[in-house]
């Protein structure tokens, strides 16, 4: 047999699944990483990743290599960090393997057969991660942040029913009946959502002054991509 070796991948691991092993709140460990990202100079956002929680709400999480992980765990106690590195080392078993090819006919016949299977696999994977693509296609072609009628058009959904998508799942509200839109907080906390001060009317036939609108930032235009992706809006 002829013996193949997969490269080995870096191996990381989310501040959720640290929260989970180590008994922690996932507020707690997001803390800490952001404070030790902050102490090595690198940018807390490009380790940052937004997820669904039990509600159906957008949060924040850190996805870590080994170094930070290990970093991290200094703080913690020795059955926690033995925990982690335990886990790690799974990780890293999986992401490096041995394929061995049979030189047999019969072999090479289910070797071919198993190696369909996986591949059917991964098509699955690429139809999942689908709606992630097409979200940094659709952040390719935002600049900075744009109202929420603007979002729509990048969304390509209609604006009165991105409007009502955004107010059914907690992004935007109205502090009275006849107010403006405003963005929950949480939504501004994890860079979502923006209030802009903009201008309105223009100073001829319309009176001119300046109201606090709701812009819809470049990643939220990714979170909303990626959330309303095949719902019928």
């Amino acid at each position: 047999m002829n013996t193949i070796v997969a490269p080995s991948k870096t191996v990381t691991m989310s501040s959720r699944e640290i929260a989970r092993l180590c008994e922690k709140e996932h507020k707690n460990v997001k803390r800490d990483t952001l404070k030790i990202l902050r102490a090595l100079n690198l940018d807390p956002l490009s380790f940052e990743r937004i997820y669904l929680d039990d509600l159906n709400r957008s949060q924040t999480e850190y996805v870590i290599d080994r170094g930070v992980t290990e970093t991290l765990l200094t703080g913690y106690s020795i059955p926690l960090r033995h925990r982690v590195v335990t886990r790690l080392r799974e990780l890293e078993n999986v992401s490096r393997h041995e394929v061995s090819i049979p030189t047999d006919l019969p072999g090479a016949l289910r070797f071919a057969a198993l190696q369909a299977e996986q591949n059917l696999e991964l098509q699955v994977v690429i139809q999942q991660q689908a709606p992630k693509v097409e979200a940094l296609n659709r952040l390719a072609n935002t600049r900075d942040s744009t109202c929420i009628t603007n979002a729509a058009k990048q969304l390509g959904v209609g604006p009165l029913k991105l409007f009502k998508w955004l107010k059914d799942n907690r992004w935007i509200y109205r502090r009275t009946s006849f107010s403006g839109w405003s963005a929950y907080q949480p939504r501004l906390s994890s860079g979502l959502l923006e209030h802009k001060l903009v201008k309105v009317g223009d100073g001829e036939g319309q009176e001119l002054k300046v109201v606090e609108q709701v812009m819809v930032t470049r990643r939220g235009i990714v979170a909303l991509a990626e959330q309303i992706q095949g719902i019928a809006l």
